[in-house]
């Protein structure tokens, strides 16, 4: 029997998208593969790293786990989409100036989980970021840098609305 492909058509980072993918290949394979967004990292590819993490209608979901033909009418949302343009967003700047990094491979998961954190609470607490960030793991830098980057971010997109004072 010959593999088909099925054709979708999405919206990825605010533009329409359109792919054919095999029935069992998972979105971040057709991401990586076969769109050439290489942002979105693999660390795992069973579910239990987060590194793979995008946002696919409002949610963030595994895109190791994820069927590319799951994608069909969604509205999704990779470490492609976060900066604005060639400047990037203050939590990928939080991220570089507090050192939350290291090797890279988790990094695109965590700004993609921080981005929802923020957007659904602007002012989360230390826990609560813990909390959020629980299925992002990262084996170089340790957590507290990342915790710190987020608290920064927060902070500054607060500012930025004219949320806090200096």
């Amino acid at each position: 029997m010959a593999n088909t492909k099925t054709h979708v058509v999405t919206t990825i980072n605010s533009e329409q998208t359109e792919f054919l993918c095999e029935p069992r290949q998972t979105l971040l394979e057709v991401l990586r593969d076969v769109l050439d967004m290489t942002g979105t990292k693999e660390g795992c590819g069973d579910g239990n790293c987060g590194a793979c993490t995008v946002l696919m209608d409002g949610r963030l979901v595994l895109s190791c786990l994820t069927l590319g033909a799951e994608a069909a009418d969604a509205e999704i949302t990779t470490i492609e989409g976060i900066a604005g343009g060639h400047d990037l967003h203050p939590i990928q700047q939080c991220f570089l100036e507090d050192a939350a990094l290291q090797c890279g491979v988790c990094t695109p998961g965590f700004i993609v989980a921080t981005k929802d954190l923020l957007d659904k609470n602007p002012d989360p607490s230390e826990h609560e970021i813990r909390f959020w960030l629980a299925n992002n793991l990262c084996r170089c830098t340790g957590y507290d840098k990342i915790v710190r980057a987020v608290q920064d971010s927060a902070k500054r997109i607060r500012e930025r609305a004219g949320e806090v004072t200096a």
